[in-house]
């Protein structure tokens, strides 16, 4: 899905330091965003996949996390994590389309970022840095795009 880039641009940034209430605070930010932005189609979604994204960066990282989101295409918005771990999670390391990377039934942890790369219509990650690089930035950004169109409809369609 190609990206096109909306008349009037609009990003939010959040930085929230390494505390179990952060997921909490981001989902409440993010639905007062899409509701500025007259988005409300996209809040049950969106905060659905930023609480598993930032929840992800709380339990794998110890640092702080970044939140993004933005305006991305016509009707959708861009959902981007930052924090301070470079790994990227075993569910976000096959590209889109290879593959559900469902967890084992017996897992008791896993499906956070397998419910984004299901609901998403799309999804990525980038590292930064790293053990070995010597860069002084290191960690990565998870992100997913999600339209006006929820995926329970996209389904059912």
């Amino acid at each position: 899905m190609a990206t096109v880039s909306p008349e009037n641009p609009w990003s939010y940034t959040l930085n929230l330091p390494h505390d179990p209430h952060s997921a909490r605070i981001a989902r409440t930010t993010l639905r007062s965003v899409l509701a500025c932005h007259d988005r409300e189609e996209l809040v049950d979604d969106a905060v659905l996949l930023t609480s598993e994204l930032v929840t992800n960066a709380y339990r794998y990282s110890d640092g702080p996390v970044e939140l993004r989101v933005r305006h991305a295409w016509e009707a959708g918005v861009r959902i981007t994590v930052w924090d301070s771990n470079p790994v990227v999670p075993a569910a976000f390391a096959t590209p889109p389309g290879a593959g559900k990377g469902v967890p084992d039934a017996g897992d008791t942890y896993g499906r956070g970022l397998v419910i984004v790369r299901l609901c998403a219509d799309n999804w990525g990650a980038q590292t930064f840095g790293g053990p070995a690089s010597g860069a002084g930035f290191r960690g990565k950004l998870l992100w997913c795009e999600i339209g006006a169109k929820s995926p329970v409809a996209r389904l059912a369609a």
